[in-house]
């Protein structure tokens, strides 16, 4: 149901435009009859066209296309209605009409049987490839071609003013009538809100129809003037589509939700514009072989075949073409993305991995942690112990270093492997930094591969995840060293330091350097070897940042290597709350 405000507009203007021309119908044949059937007939298109693109706003893109369609056809029949009411009421030539004029008018149908054609009423596959520019060029042409080869040649080539109006009048009625069935097809097999839609337009259509041929058979008997009955039908017309308009708005018609069937997707409009350019061959033949036209009518006909057969040719191979381009970037993201998902899966399955050698190492940690406790305890007591020697002391004191060692480097372990979610505090980064280095510097013994962490004893506190700056900057750390070990030795340089309202951290190694530095941050872009590298790493690591308010960077050095720099904002007035990973020394080798 539409609205009370919509029902009382549209009763205002059937009352205005039905009643106006109405009104004409009782004036008798004059300039006051034709100035009042040439203006409603100019304005009422214009109303149509606001009431259509009033529904060329939805999320629809087809449904937009729809309604702009029409309102296109609509206002080319404007632009020929106001060519024929300047040559009415400026010029007094009635009813000649340039031929230009009369094309455009023919023309009108092009656009409406084009929005039939998108089919906006089904929600299908197809979408983006049905009802294209091409496609509705190729309609236009053969439309083109069709008034060319009928009508034409009997306004230029071989002047018959009766025979010109009689096969214009024909054109355009077939062109109506399959308007009307194109129509009425959509209106029976159309679902929900979009039925009564395609119902009005229908209506519409059938009384424009009623009074075209009303008005031709008033003009061969020479009783028709402009504003008489058959401009009132024209009128109701309009009105009637504008109608349709407001209530498509109230309506707010979607598309079935049940997807179109493989068989329906199956291009049929654009196979048959292309098997149209091939059956232009025929009239071509008929009017060589067998017309009883002027030899000029026939040759000009000829002409107009083969240029036809010609401009056709070229939008199908221009389609083709489009449609081939199209298809091969589909495939080559369809491989992408197989090759993307087949990376993920290895993915989660090494992240299942981890996740068990992560439960694994915590549960390891916490064995580990009740011997460390007693070792812990018996060197407390066998440095206390009055009777024990110098010696002993001093071996007690050893014992409880490494022993305090041990739990440290198990501790930042545990943080490394434990999940938990992401719960930001103020934290000290050096104690991080120290954490993270001293994990990835276990494996490095036997390697010409050193780790400098560069420092200030003070830093500015910053707020974030303790759990996922560990995993930030071991990232980074394992990615230098990877890259260091293939080149045989190295130097990784961490240098820490603020710089205005921010924390920043460089690692600076002296490898290889890297290839594309502006695509590491790329989901699944990696420079490894298949089998150890995934290219999620730095990508997530980049989200972290992202998540804390940061930012990370990545470039070559001019001579060797390259250099990675995260940046944190410093909590200038805060000071770190107790360090979350305890202080360890940095063994580094």
């Amino acid at each position: 149901m539409i609205s009370s405000r919509s029902s009382k507009a549209i009763l205002a203007a059937w009352v205005f435009f039905v009643g106006g021309a109405a009104v004409s119908l009782l004036l008798q044949p004059g300039p006051a009859k034709s100035v009042c059937g040439d203006l409603l007939l100019c304005l009422v298109p214009l109303f149509a066209n606001a009431c259509l693109l009033w529904n060329a706003v939805t999320r629809y893109r087809r449904s937009n296309a729809f309604w702009r369609l029409i309102a296109l056809a609509c206002s080319m029949w404007l632009g020929a209605q106001l060519t024929r009411t300047y040559f009415d009421l400026v010029l007094h030539i009635s009813p000649a009409l340039p031929l230009l004029a009369h094309i455009v008018i023919f023309l009108h149908l092009v656009p409406f049987l084009a929005a039939l054609v998108l089919r906006p009423h089904v929600r299908g596959i197809g979408e983006s490839m049905r009802g294209g520019r091409i496609d509705f060029s190729l309609l236009a042409w053969l439309f083109l071609y069709a008034y060319v080869f009928l009508a034409v040649p009997w306004r230029l080539i071989s002047p018959n003013e009766a025979l010109f109006e009689a096969r214009n009048f024909q054109l355009y009625a077939a062109a109506n009538v399959m308007l009307l069935v194109a129509l009425g097809f959509a209106a029976i097999h159309a679902r929900g809100k979009w039925r009564p839609v395609y119902a009005h337009l229908f209506g519409a259509s059938a009384v424009y129809l009623a009074g075209l041929t009303l008005g031709q058979e008033m003009a061969w008997r020479g009783t028709f003037h402009t504003g008489g009955f058959a401009d009132l039908l024209k009128v109701v017309s309009f009105v009637w589509i504008a109608t349709a308009g407001v209530i498509a708005h109230q309506l707010s018609p979607s598309p079935d939700p049940v997807a179109e069937s493989s068989g329906d997707d199956s291009q049929w409009q654009s196979n048959l514009g292309m098997f149209g350019v091939l059956l232009t061959v025929f009239p071509g033949a008929w009017s060589l072989v067998y017309s009883d036209a002027p030899i000029a009518v026939r040759v000009f006909r000829a002409l107009a075949t083969l240029g036809a057969m010609a401009g056709g040719a070229a939008l199908v191979f221009l389609r083709q073409h489009r449609v081939d381009r199209e298809r091969l970037r589909l495939v080559q993201e369809l491989k992408s993305s197989l090759e993307n998902t087949k990376r993920l899966q290895s993915q989660l399955m090494h992240n299942e991995k981890l996740a068990s050698l992560g439960q694994l190492a915590a549960g390891a940690a916490h064995e580990i942690n009740n011997p460390l406790t007693a070792i812990l305890g018996y060197s407390d007591l066998l440095i206390e112990e009055s009777t024990a020697g110098e010696r002993a002391r001093g071996l007690g004191e050893k014992i409880r270093e490494q022993a305090r060692r041990t739990r440290d480097l198990v501790t930042n372990l545990s943080s490394f492997a434990r999940r938990v979610p992401a719960e930001k505090q103020l934290l000290d980064l050096n104690t991080v930094l120290s954490g993270a280095v001293q994990l990835r510097t276990l494996d490095l013994r036997g390697k010409n591969i050193r780790i400098e962490l560069k420092s200030p004893s003070v830093l500015p506190a910053v707020r974030g995840d303790p759990n996922q700056l560990l995993q930030v900057i071991y990232h980074i750390i394992s990615n230098a060293v990877d890259a260091m070990e293939n080149a045989g030795a190295g130097v990784l340089t961490i240098r820490a330091m603020r710089e205005k309202s921010n924390v920043a951290v460089e690692f600076s190694d002296d490898g290889p350097g890297i290839r594309e530095p502006e695509r590491v941050f790329d989901p699944f872009y990696t420079t490894k070897p298949v089998g150890k590298g995934t290219g999620l790493g730095l990508s997530i690591c980049y989200g972290i940042l992202q998540e804390h308010g940061g930012q990370i960077t990545c470039k070559n050095r001019p001579d060797r290597g390259c250099t990675f720099r995260i940046e944190l904002p410093a909590m200038l007035n805060f000071s770190p709350e107790a360090q979350v990973l305890p202080p360890v020394a940095t063994h580094a080798r």
